[in-house]
């Protein structure tokens, strides 16, 4: 299974948002980015994503899950994009910052490293595992 990464400013929607809405989740909408929209197609259910909180605090908090995949998003008045609906799994024991993931060998290929401003992206098996063992998972 694919595993990706959201991002969102914890301003707008955190880690707390998004666990306070219990295992009926929510709708991930407002991507305006069509290499984005590309992986929010992609995505199948059950498959798991890093939450990160950008600007503020710039770090990985938690694990997320697809609940539902792929359908029109109700706030894009041009009916070009889409969302995925997302439930919180488990938040990480302690946050990794882009500065850590940074300075961690093997991750530096990693899209959050390169394109960080990309706000839907793939992660691969191998950055999973190195960033939930740095945040205790």
């Amino acid at each position: 299974m694919a595993k990706w990464l959201y991002k969102s400013e914890p301003s707008v929607w955190s880690w707390d948002n998004q666990v306070a809405q219990g295992d009926k989740g929510t709708f991930w909408n407002g991507v305006r980015n069509h290499v984005a929209k590309l992986n929010l197609m992609a995505m199948k259910k059950g498959e798991q994503g890093f939450f990160y909180h950008s600007n503020e605090g710039k770090a990985v908090v938690g694990i997320v899950e697809v609940i539902k995949e792929y359908y029109p998003d109700h706030t894009d008045e041009t009916g070009k994009f889409g969302m995925v609906d997302i439930r919180a799994v488990k938040a990480f024991k302690r946050p990794v910052t882009l500065d850590e993931i940074k300075k961690q060998p093997g991750l530096e290929k990693m899209i959050l490293v390169n394109n960080s401003r990309l706000s839907v992206q793939p992660v691969t098996d191998e950055e999973w595992a190195v960033i939930c063992k740095m945040g205790g998972l």
